[in-house]
Order: C-alpha cells, then sequence, then structure tokens
C-alpha cells in the first residue's frame, strides 16, 4: 500500500493542535491566577456557591492542566478532563436558553464554541499526545 503522505507531519500537527486547544485556558487560566480576588469577586456575582473553591479549580485545570496537555503529560485523561470541564463552563456560564436579544445571540455562540472545543479534546483523547510529548503517563 502506497503512503500517500497524508501522515508525513502528523506529529507535527498534533502538536500545534495541542498548543492551539490550550492557549485559550492558558490565557484567562493565568489572569485568574494573578486576580485571584477578582476571579472569586466574579464567580460570587454568577451566584456560584463556593466561589473560592470554584477559582482554585478554574485556576488548576485552566492553567496547570493546560500546561500538562501542552507537554504531553497525561495527555488523554486530562483531555477527557478538559473536555467535561469545558462542557461544564458552557451550560454554568453560557445560559442562552434563558436569554433574550443580543445576550442570547452572544452566548450560544460561546455555548457552542465550548462545545466544539470539547470535541477537539475528545479527539485529542483519540489520537494521543503524538511523538513531541513529555514521557510522563504516555502509551507507547
Amino acid at each position: 500500500m502506497q503512503n500517500s503522505g497524508n501522515h508525513q507531519f502528523r506529529d507535527e500537527v498534533v502538536l500545534v493542535a495541542r498548543l492551539m486547544l490550550v492557549l485559550l485556558f492558558l490565557i484567562f487560566g493565568w489572569s485568574k491566577m494573578t486576580n485571584f480576588a477578582g476571579t472569586v469577586s466574579y464567580m460570587a456575582q454568577t451566584g456560584m456557591p463556593l466561589p473560592f473553591l470554584g477559582a482554585v479549580v478554574a485556576i488548576i485545570i485552566e492553567f496547570f492542566v493546560s500546561i500538562a496537555v501542552l507537554l504531553g503529560i497525561f495527555t488523554q485523561p486530562l483531555a477527557v478532563l478538559m473536555a467535561l470541564y469545558t462542557l461544564a463552563t458552557g451550560f454554568i456560564g453560557h445560559k442562552y436558553w434563558l436569554m433574550t436579544g443580543v445576550a442570547r445571540y452572544e452566548n450560544e455562540i460561546n455555548f457552542f464554541k465550548n462545545v466544539s472545543i470539547a470535541g477537539g479534546f475528545l479527539l485529542l483523547y483519540v489520537t494521543g499526545p503524538g511523538r513531541y510529548a513529555l514521557p510522563i503517563g504516555k502509551r507507547s
């Protein structure tokens, strides 16, 4: 069977995909971490029952888990965690079905962006981290 070349840059594409998937979370996780009091305050305003704990969880997942995914550490189980987190934040933070007008439209877009990002993480779960990954937790 002849190789069509479609796998020539597979590992490089997976590496770029990992970066693209976590970039948003790294940026906003860093922002949450460097403005922790503001993050807790924001979560309290959204009605989260335990805003301090919610802020800690958000920072751990968005910043530290994203770094692990980027480096290829425990990529597959963490990709599932990121998919679930992304779906949960979509349901918690973008309740477009309760809104009207422009707010509904903007939140519907963001909700389905979360769904799409979760799909990317599930695909990463299936593909694995590729060749460019630290060997910690990597399947052979």
